[in-house]
């Protein structure tokens, strides 16, 4: 098997030389040589590029959903609204987690360079449909749905193959470092997604999908002119077809069905009593089940079981699975409760608290951002496990503290914490992934890229079904009672207010979400008008409603904290299990 990391050091090696001997008798003056950047840098920086762009862009509609749904006219908190509204926010997700294993395969059988450069061109054309979309309204919504699927499909191929050309491009002894420098871009980007979001919504919420337009341009051509295959394709390789696609079937019906899980249905908060849901979850399992069965049996399988007996990368994807399950819905959940208590509570107007909520939870960035590179370098030479063991061990005690704070915290404390959070984020990340890149031959790196960031895409699609679901049922529970006690006392009608507190707990949770008052969305302006002054004046005020719902939120959260340290605490276990430092016997 050919030695990726001799191939690049001779080629590293060969573009340091000088570009021409002197002759015998040259001048004693030298002539100015030409300094030529190593390919390993040009392979990290756009690949970081990529992975930004992706993680930017699929977070950056979080904060800026207000203005598109009234750029094109529709209610987000209508029945209709709240369906697009979920596909707006979880479909980019779907798709690119349900295409990543298969576009990995088929990147070690065509090049990983070349799908690379297709998922940035794929990319930058659903940017530029989605800025022109003509229609409004549902159609409107409908179309852009469509190119954010579209989105989902170039980011796959740029998600499935970056840690591969990084891994192609860096020796064993420095792929830490530079996962470490590749991940502060993807988690970095979702929280610069929540302030771009914010900002550019504020200006033209078409803008929202236009900066990503000359990056994409600019990383397509760069990627072009500058990446090249460091691994010779195998097109002798077989598309196990049957694979493919029980594999994306049923992964994909099982997250509709969960996404569609989270949605009201009937008279009931939550759409999991509906045969469609359970249906599609069923049979999304059954079909995930023959998928196994498929792939132990055919001779070139598209999900390499095999590589499971390897423990550093069994380890590694199980704790990367759980993981992202304990921390893949903390973004939105934090999100939700500085939006609908903390900034309500503290002077805030709705309106501008999508913004500030991404601006209070840069200390988990800045956390990410100093472990990430350094933990990173470190495993390089002493191995991951300490380092991974150790970061989820840290997410546990940030989980655990997160539940002693009270609903109106003070912020030096939540600072601490969230920059706790980030600390063991960064600590585990990029030792762990240079560790299952590391342990895999070259050959089947592509499909081992794509392999990882399913489980850690499908992760956090779990995470956000069950973030969301432990909400809305502890809002269902106990948002009733109390909001019809709070809405009596300040001088509503008792059978209004137990109207009004019978409406589905997911109107209030998205109205708080997307930078709403939600009484002011939850009551018509008619029964608004009909009310005495003082009570109106009470009713859209910033405090009455997040002191009413604090009580069944934050009981909420701390189940769901609790069932992330739980997850934290088995993926510290595992990883510990992974044993010392490992790297492909090919590699020297």
């Amino acid at each position: 098997m050919i030695d990726a990391e001799h191939i690049f050091d001779q080629s590293a090696e060969a573009k340091a030389a000088p570009d021409t001997l002197a002759a015998p008798d040259a001048p004693d003056t030298p002539a100015p040589k030409k300094t030529r950047v190593p390919y390993k840098w040009i392979a990290l920086s756009n690949t970081t590029l990529g992975v930004l762009l992706s993680s930017t862009t699929g977070n950056i509609v979080l904060i800026s959903l207000p203005a598109i749904f009234r750029g094109m006219n529709v209610n987000p908190l209508s029945p209709e609204g709240a369906n697009y509204m979920l596909w707006m926010l979880m479909g980019f997700t779907v798709v690119t987690a349900t295409l990543l294993v298969t576009l990995g395969r088929l990147s070690d059988m065509y090049g990983r360079v070349r799908l690379y450069n297709l998922g940035f061109a794929i990319f930058t054309l659903a940017s530029v449909l989605l800025f022109f979309t003509p229609a409004t309204g549902t159609s409107g919504l409908t179309a852009m749905i469509i190119f954010r699927l579209l989105q989902g499909v170039g980011a796959g191929f740029l998600f499935a193959n970056s840690m591969a050309i990084i891994t192609d491009a860096f020796g064993s002894r420095e792929r830490g470092t530079a996962m470490g420098l590749n991940q502060i871009a993807s988690i970095g980007g979702t929280l610069l997604g929540l302030i771009l979001g914010g900002v550019l919504s504020a200006i033209d919420w078409r803008l929202v999908f236009l900066v990503s337009v000359p990056i994409g341009l600019f990383g397509t051509v760069w990627a072009y002119l500058k990446l090249t295959e460091q691994t010779k394709p195998d097109k002798g390789q077989k598309i196990d077809w049957a694979g493919n696609v029980t594999f994306a079937v049923g992964l994909t019906l099982l997250l509709l069905g969960l996404t569609e899980g989270i949605q009201p249905y009937g008279g009931s908060p939550m759409g999991w009593k509906s045969p469609w849901v359970i249906a599609g979850i069923i049979v999304g399992v059954v079909t995930l089940a023959a998928f196994v069965v498929i792939e132990l049996h055919v001779a070139q399988p598209m999900f390499r079981l095999a590589l499971f007996r390897v423990r550093q990368f069994a380890c590694g994807n199980i704790s990367l699975f759980l993981s992202s399950v304990a921390r893949g819905g903390l973004q939105f959940i934090l999100v939700i409760w500085l939006q609908g208590i903390w900034l309500p509570l503290h002077g805030y107007s709705y309106e501008s608290t999508p913004l500030w909520a991404g601006i209070y939870m840069l200390p988990m960035m800045g956390g990410f951002f100093i472990m990430g590179p350094l933990c990173g370098r470190l495993s390089d030479r002493y191995g991951a496990r300490g380092f991974a063991t150790a970061g989820m061990a840290i997410s546990m005690a940030g989980f655990l503290a997160l539940n002693l704070l009270p609903s109106d915290f003070a912020y030096g404390w939540f600072f601490v914490i969230l920059l706790i959070l980030g600390v063991g984020m960064g600590m585990f990340a990029a030792p762990n992934t240079a560790a299952i890149m590391s342990s895999v031959p070259p050959a089947q790196r592509g499909a081992t890229s794509g392999m990882r960031a399913t489980f850690q895409n499908t992760g956090m699609a779990l995470s956000m079904a069950l973030y969301f679901t432990i909400l809305i049922v502890g809002l269902s529970h106990h948002l009733p009672s109390v909001l019809t006690a709070g809405l009596v006392q300040a001088g509503v009608p008792a059978a209004l207010a137990t109207q009004v507190a019978g409406l589905p707990p997911t109107a209030a949770l998205f109205a708080a979400f997307l930078g709403y008052n939600p009484l002011g969305s939850l009551m018509s302006a008619d029964v608004m008008a009909s009310l005495p002054a003082a009570t109106q004046q009470t009713l859209l005020g910033t405090t009455f409603f997040p002191e009413v719902i604090a009580p069944a939120v934050t009981s909420a959260l701390h189940i769901a904290f609790y069932i992330s340290a739980g997850l934290s605490l088995v993926a510290a276990v595992v990883s510990y299990l992974r044993g010392g430092k490992y790297v492909y016997h090919d590699e020297t």
